[in-house]
């Protein structure tokens, strides 16, 4: 028995092929049947019923795998609903706690929030400790330049509860001046050398001679801190003020330029401490600088200068735009070292408490500096007090550094550009 189905979409009145009934092929009664579509006049297979498989047959092992219902994957088998269940122990054993898979994310998770929790931890025992001198000291020790010690030798004295000796005075403005003046007057500095150096290392320089310098590079950022500040005080200053009081005494004297007008005195102030630092943080922004400038796309370059750019500026509008984010990162980084800087600027910015330095030629000190060399004789006061002072100094200059980092992380967000950071009217 044959039946003819004619396609409502073909070309022409040409039947289709034949189709036979399932009652005459020679599958098993079981097979799928088959039903038309009155839209298209094709012929779909219905979907086959659990119960009219045979088990064993190639149709069961496609709907309950391997096996058929008895099989791993079927309703009857290992793991099916009604079949016996996974052993316990291999189940244990498969999900372990202390397997790779299993304890690898939980190890992860746990290292990535060793930073945080070893920041709360130093923050809460700086606050634990400052908290009584904060009360004392107040606002204004924002807003004073004075760091009396008091008399150690006399009766101790309680101020809102708090004892410490009498005449115990603080006040940390010019502390906070000093590390903010040198710190951003060795990061002026630093930038455009750093660049500049980069960008003749790459773009210049042959390859050998390129790793040379690059080499030298990383060198001078492995020298210890206490190196720069023992030559700074020992030959850099003395140098300094030898060869550069004759300028000093001839720059007129007009309000804007007293800055630079003054006695130079040994070598030991503001501007030898911020050369020093310079030289502290160059290594970071040069050696920062030259990998992102090895990142930068050539075609991109060169098609800025087929389009008739000089080199000076594909520079300036193609690659400085293109790594202009890294670049302030690196001088985060370099500001970081130089806040935090200790020994070296202990040994050559004069390390005068009390005043800010008038001139660029005159004694200083910073935060940092001032921790360290008031360390030993805060230990000597029996309150304490010198201590939660100190440690109350430690607060501020990590919200300084707080607040810088903060900033530049806006500066960043802001002058991140497309992909493609060509100039206007290229």
């Amino acid at each position: 028995m044959t039946r003819t189905i004619v396609g409502t979409g073909g070309r022409g009145d040409s039947p289709l092929p034949p189709v036979l009934d399932a009652d005459e092929t020679d599958e098993p009664e079981s097979a799928p049947a088959f039903i038309e579509s009155d839209r298209f006049g094709a012929i779909a297979p219905e979907a086959p019923r659990p119960e009219e498989l045979p088990p064993g047959s190639a149709a069961s092992s496609a709907v309950f795998g391997p096996g058929g219902p008895r099989g791993p994957g079927g309703p009857e088998g290992p793991g099916g609903e009604g079949g016996p269940a996974v052993p316990a122990g291999e189940g244990a054993r498969r999900g372990a706690w202390w397997r790779a898979e299993r304890l690898m994310p939980r190890v992860m998770h746990g290292v990535a929030f060793i930073p945080l929790v070893a920041l709360a931890f130093i923050v809460v025992a700086l606050l634990i400790k400052a908290l009584p001198a904060i009360r004392v000291n107040g606002f204004k020790f924002f807003t004073t330049s004075v760091w009396n010690q008091g008399n150690f030798y006399a009766p101790l004295t309680s101020t809102h509860g708090v004892p410490h000796p009498p005449g115990a005075d603080y006040g940390a403005l010019d502390l906070i001046v000093g590390t903010v003046e040198s710190s951003f007057i060795a990061l002026a500095l630093a930038i455009p050398i750093g660049v500049g150096t980069a960008l003749i290392v790459v773009e210049k320089l042959p390859q050998r001679l390129s790793n040379g310098v690059g080499f030298f590079l990383e060198v001078l950022a492995g020298i210890p801190s206490v190196i720069f500040g023992l030559w700074g005080y020992l030959t850099f200053g003395p140098w300094l003020s030898h060869h550069l009081a004759p300028i000093a005494n001839r720059i007129p004297d007009v309000p804007v330029l007293r800055f630079f007008r003054g006695p130079t005195g040994g070598g030991q102030g503001l501007l030898t401490t911020s050369l020093i630092l310079t030289l502290m943080i160059l290594p970071i922004l040069a050696a920062t600088t030259r990998d992102l400038l090895r990142q930068v796309p050539r075609p991109t370059v060169e098609g800025a200068v087929a389009l008739g750019m000089t080199d000076s500026e594909s520079m300036r509008t193609v690659t400085l735009r293109w790594i202009r984010s890294g670049v302030i990162g690196a001088s985060v980084l370099g500001l970081g070292r130089a806040l935090g800087e200790t020994m070296a600027v202990a040994m050559v910015s004069g390390v005068i408490l009390g005043r800010t330095a008038p001139t660029i030629w005159s004694s200083m000190n910073t935060i940092a500096a001032a921790i360290v060399t008031q360390l030993d004789a805060a230990f000597t006061d029996a309150s304490g007090f010198a201590v939660r002072t100190l440690a109350e100094l430690a607060i501020v200059l990590f919200a300084i550094t707080l607040v810088a980092n903060i900033g530049a992380r806006m500066l960043v967000r802001k002058v991140s550009g497309t992909a493609l950071p060509v100039g206007r009217g290229v």
